[in-house]
């Protein structure tokens, strides 16, 4: 058989600035992630042992969105108000302000959660779904067990103070990644600027979103702040700008200011330091194989997953895609067959190497077309 080569060329056009060989985050901890990629252009201290307070509640989201993607919650589920999650509704606590007896719809209390940072909605909407705090809080760690977060241990819903709720910053940005990409039409409760609740006893209650980024121009669209006075200031951030999505988590700021403005820093370090290249879609072709045999003398090749790739802008911008195979591929081919791969190399390097499928069957030849197209291949060399 005869090695074929495809080879499309990307060359990236020079740039006029290049990422700060000395850049810094004044945070204890912290992590900046493409998302379409995957790949992470800033970390600090990134496994280091952290208490993630009320970036927990992202951890509590989660856990009612897929119940309610299962099907197994509705939003127009009502639950009770125990004495335990009203205790919460006062004075030194994040607070939604619900009431004891209180029947409260799942929708308000995860918009009391994720907007204002209620710890009683979290403690309510806990005991709703698990009976009890901790019986919750054994699902959420689960949840984080499943999606990879190996340092994480939730002993309750809301990340106040206990020394066995503990996490870190690339554990938290494996969550953010998972409510993001598993319910896209919850995560948008995020964006809400403000939640207004109409509370028993007393006029409602209109209560913005903790989180900073959120009214800069940013295109943050998300996620959660904390606080605790061991962590100190703590934000799970991303943003949506020109199709492309950045991720970032730090914790151990040491002021309010300092994780608005150090946020913002990291996100903006990723936006001008970084591009983000599309290699292949999904379900689209992406070039053609030889067909020996077959009714057809090519067939199209797919990648079944978008490929993206995060280039620095101070490195040379020369990446190179090839689809290999060795071919051309004898008929019969089905649909799905692994027929080649496609590597992408950049400045000499792999960084990565994918399947590509068949994109439809391809027929095998009749005995005497075959017959003939072997005799021509003798004489001619054609395939």
């Amino acid at each position: 058989m005869i090695k074929k080569f495809l080879f499309i060329i990307f060359i990236l056009k020079s740039f006029i600035s290049s990422a700060s060989a000395n850049f810094e985050i004044n945070a204890r901890t912290a992590i900046l992630q493409d998302y379409f990629s995957g790949e992470i252009l800033y970390e600090k201290n990134a496994d280091a042992s952290i208490y993630p307070a009320s970036m927990t509640k992202i951890m509590t989201a989660i856990v009612a969105f897929d119940l309610i993607k299962s099907g197994d919650l509705s939003l127009d589920d009502n639950f009770i108000v125990s004495e335990k999650a009203w205790r919460l509704s006062t004075a030194g606590y994040s607070s939604m302000f619900i009431m004891v007896g209180d029947e409260v719809s799942v929708e308000d209390l995860l918009r009391g959660i994720i907007v204002a940072s209620g710890n009683d909605a979290c403690i309510a909407l806990a005991e709703g779904i698990a009976g009890t705090e901790e019986e919750f809080a054994i699902l959420m760690t689960a949840k984080a067990q499943e999606i990879g977060m190996e340092n994480t241990n939730f002993s309750n819903s809301s990340g106040i103070n206990d020394p066995n709720n503990y996490s870190t910053v690339r554990d938290i940005l494996l969550m953010s990644n998972y409510l993001i990409k598993e319910h896209p039409k919850f995560y948008k409760y995020f964006a809400e600027k403000e939640f207004t609740w109409d509370r028993t006893g007393g006029d409602p209650i209109t209560q913005g979103n903790r989180n900073p980024l959120l009214y800069k121009n940013l295109g943050a669209d998300g996620i959660k702040t904390g606080y605790l006075a061991v962590e100190k200031y703590s934000l799970a951030s991303s943003i949506m700008r020109n199709g492309r999505r950045l991720i970032a988590v730090g914790s151990g700021f040491n002021s309010k200011n300092a994780r608005s403005r150090e946020s913002t820093k990291i996100l903006t370090y990723g936006l001008t330091n970084f591009d983000l290249v599309k290699i292949a879609d999904s379900q689209a072709p992406i070039a053609e194989v030889d067909v020996w045999l077959g009714k057809q003398n090519n067939v199209k090749v797919y990648t079944k997953k978008d490929i993206y790739k995060t280039i620095k802008k101070a490195r040379k911008k020369n990446l190179k895609i090839s689809v290999n195979y060795e071919g051309p591929i004898e008929a019969p081919i089905n649909k799905d067959d692994v027929l080649a791969k496609l590597k992408v190399v950049y400045e000499n390097e792999i960084i990565g190497e994918y399947d590509l499928f068949a994109l439809q069957d391809v027929k095998k030849l009749n005995m005497f077309s075959r017959l003939l197209r072997s005799l021509n291949y003798l004489i001619w060399g054609d395939v």
